[in-house]
């Protein structure tokens, strides 16, 4: 014989603030892609030191996963003469912000770099990775 349980009531205030929690740690995809290339042998790999630039702040936010792509020391080869994608997952923007930039903070020139990147509802992307000689 089983039990009927009724539906517990959860207090309106309480749901409210988990609905604020949730939307705070919503994340952001990224698929990128890099060009074809005419060079045989090229190669990619992307730092763990990867972040989201709000233009409107000081916030970033990081890089929690990488798909089709392998992370620094490791490379990825690219296929000779096809656009090459893969996916990043970042953690969540502020509600405020409006575009930012994907930035690549590493110790050598060629760090990947997409400036100013219009924010949308979903926040899933497709963007077209350049090289910044910064």
């Amino acid at each position: 014989m089983s039990e009927t349980i009724a539906k517990p009531i959860i207090v309106k205030e309480l749901l409210e603030s988990l609905q604020t929690e949730v939307q705070e740690e919503q994340q952001v995809i990224v698929h990128c892609c890099f060009p074809a290339s005419p060079f045989l042998g090229n190669l990619i790999r992307i730092w763990h030191s990867t972040y989201l630039f709000d233009n409107q702040s000081d916030h970033k936010s990081r890089l929690i996963h990488a798909e089709n792509i392998t992370i620094y020391p490791n490379w990825t080869p690219v296929p000779f003469m096809k656009d090459f994608w893969f996916t990043l997952i970042f953690s969540g923007l502020p509600k405020g912000c409006k575009s930012f930039d994907l930035k690549e903070i590493i110790p050598e020139e060629g760090g990947f770099f997409v400036g100013s990147i219009k924010r949308n509802a979903s926040d899933i992307y497709r963007v077209k990775i350049s090289e910044s000689y910064i």
